[in-house]
């Protein structure tokens, strides 16, 4: 069963990071200033793959970059070392802001397409369902190649044995 990622509550029962992760989203209001924008946090604090720098994403679907960049400009610019920019992430529009809160790096992305449908999204609902298969030992090894320097979509992809983009490998195990 697919956990509601949607409804972040299920992070007040999680690991202490997740709880601390509710705690500081919730102090600082996040998904609900950003509401408009169906946004989901998604990554590795919410599966349990974080390692200690792991920061906080939270995806977003807007239309027009201009105005989500300025929407997020005037909700988010008080906050430290925000920044916000575009560029392209894999042919795909993207607007970006980071900033820190007490105990955090957020990064909230938004893209024109539906957040479930993205890939930040995909990727952690298929790493979900085989961290859930493959067990606890799976999982630490995961862990460990992460704290190496290894990203989180490669660390699955050798743990996996696919060849090729681990991007795009990933995304292939959807529907199995």
């Amino acid at each position: 069963m697919i956990k509601n990622f949607r409804n972040i509550e299920y992070l007040k029962t999680g690991n202490e990071r997740q709880q601390l992760a509710y705690s500081e989203i919730k102090t600082y209001n996040i998904l609900e200033t950003l509401k408009k924008y169906n946004p989901i946090l998604t990554g590795t604090i919410p599966i349990g793959i974080d390692i200690p720098d792991s920061d906080l994403d939270i995806i977003c679907e807007c239309e027009n970059h201009s105005e989500f960049s300025a929407y997020l400009s005037d909700v988010f610019s008080n906050t430290r070392d925000f920044k916000v920019y575009s560029t392209q992430l894999n042919g795909i529009d993207s607007t970006i802001a980071q900033f820190k809160t007490d105990h955090f790096l957020f990064e909230i992305f938004g893209q024109n397409i539906p957040t479930e449908k993205q890939n930040a999204y995909r990727h952690m609902i298929i790493e979900d369902r085989i961290l859930k298969d493959k067990g606890s030992k799976f999982k630490q090894q995961v862990i460990e190649l992460k704290a190496n320097g290894i990203k989180t979509e490669p660390a699955f992809a050798k743990l996996l044995r696919l060849n090729g983009n681990p991007y795009t490998e990933l995304l292939k195990l959807e529907h199995k």
